[in-house]
């Protein structure tokens, strides 16, 4: 299996809502190991960087507007099949179609301006274009869980 890192990030409607700490709960409990988080307050040109693929969607504006009204927190989990594993634990893009044990099918509320709580890198080449975006190499760190003999780590 392929050892991956990959970004997380809570949008605001998780900051606001106070769901930072059970959201980050549920992605530890996985086994994979946090090398990275900050509070970031995200500005438009990252945040172009970030969504450049939809620049040309309808929602493009209104979903960059919505990721400034607040910090947000971003966090790379690295481990076995990190990639999948995110994925499959923070469910479906929409809300309304998230199996109910997911991050989005418990939290989330619906999708206006792309609140769905949180942003979770969907492939490898996403990966490692966005872990760059929102880290540099010293803000990530190497070390085991302690636990790791018995994680995906």
């Amino acid at each position: 299996m392929a050892r991956e890192r990959t970004l997380l990030i809570v949008k605001p409607d998780g900051v606001r809502r106070g769901l930072i700490g059970r959201i980050l709960t549920r992605f530890e409990n996985t086994g994979l190991l946090l090398v990275g988080m900050k509070m970031v307050r995200a500005d438009r040109k990252l945040l172009a960087k970030h969504y450049d693929e939809h620049k040309d969607k309808d929602f493009y504006p209104s979903l960059i507007d919505f990721m400034m009204i607040s910090p947000v927190v971003a966090f790379v989990l690295e481990g076995e099949e990190a990639i999948r594993v995110c994925r499959k634990l923070t469910g479906a893009t929409n809300p309304a179609n998230a199996d109910p044990s997911t991050i989005r099918g418990v939290y989330a509320h619906g999708m206006p301006d792309g609140q769905n709580l949180i942003h979770a890198s969907a492939s490898k080449e996403d990966a490692e274009r966005e872990v760059p975006l929102w880290f540099s190499e010293e803000e990530l760190f190497n070390f085991q869980r302690a636990d790791h003999e018995h994680t995906h780590g």
